[in-house]
């Protein structure tokens, strides 16, 4: 018969777990952060979730007209084409739509082996403003254990920063990922 550990223990233990997680993840940030953002951009990587960030990415493409744009789970393929990148005189096959994410973390880890095998070295982050820190926080981590810089390219929303619990929930996840390969995308039931 095993004893259960006592309350207190338990709660020694959770604040230990905490640390070190805290600490990983800051180590982590500060290992992954370290020259990300020094190559010039292969690519223009689009979050969906507003149409605006697709206007923005599709303005951004037409000053940078080699870049192929990649836009993960954002507005419908048909509305967007004609009604954003179109009408902005953007070659359809720069466009990449791909729709497998179900949420945040899932952007960055279903495209960063493409993104790796096509040879993408650094990338323009179109975002909300909102939304950004989680994003970057994300993409330190994913992208960043690939080896792929970030731009970010902040999309104005008028709407506060996230709350910081979702930066380092997603934070987690992230490095669940990179040890794992597993995203924890079926715990949730609300896209994010």
């Amino acid at each position: 018969m095993t004893s259960r550990p006592r309350p207190a223990r338990r709660f020694r233990r959770r604040v230990l777990l905490l640390a070190i997680t805290a600490f990983g993840i800051k180590a982590m940030d500060t290992l992954l952060s370290s020259g990300l953002s020094q190559s010039k951009p292969d690519a223009i990587f689009v979050l969906g979730g507003s149409i605006s960030r697709e206007r923005e990415a599709a303005n951004l493409a037409a000053k940078y007209p080699h870049l192929p744009i990649w836009v993960s789970s954002g507005t419908p393929a048909d509305y967007v084409r004609h009604h954003v990148f179109y009408p902005a005189k953007i070659d359809d096959q720069r466009l990449h739509l791909d729709y497998r994410a179900v949420d945040t973390v899932t952007n960055f880890t279903t495209l960063v082996d493409d993104f790796k095998r096509l040879n993408i070295q650094s990338i323009y982050l179109v975002t909300s403003d909102d939304h950004m820190p989680r994003a970057m926080a994300i993409a330190q981590i994913v992208f960043g254990s690939r080896g792929i810089g970030v731009h970010p390219i902040s999309v104005p929303s008028g709407r506060p920063l996230e709350p910081r619990e979702k930066v380092w929930r997603d934070q987690v996840r992230s490095l669940i990922w990179l040890c794992t390969g597993w995203t924890g995308d079926n715990l949730r039931k609300t896209k994010t």
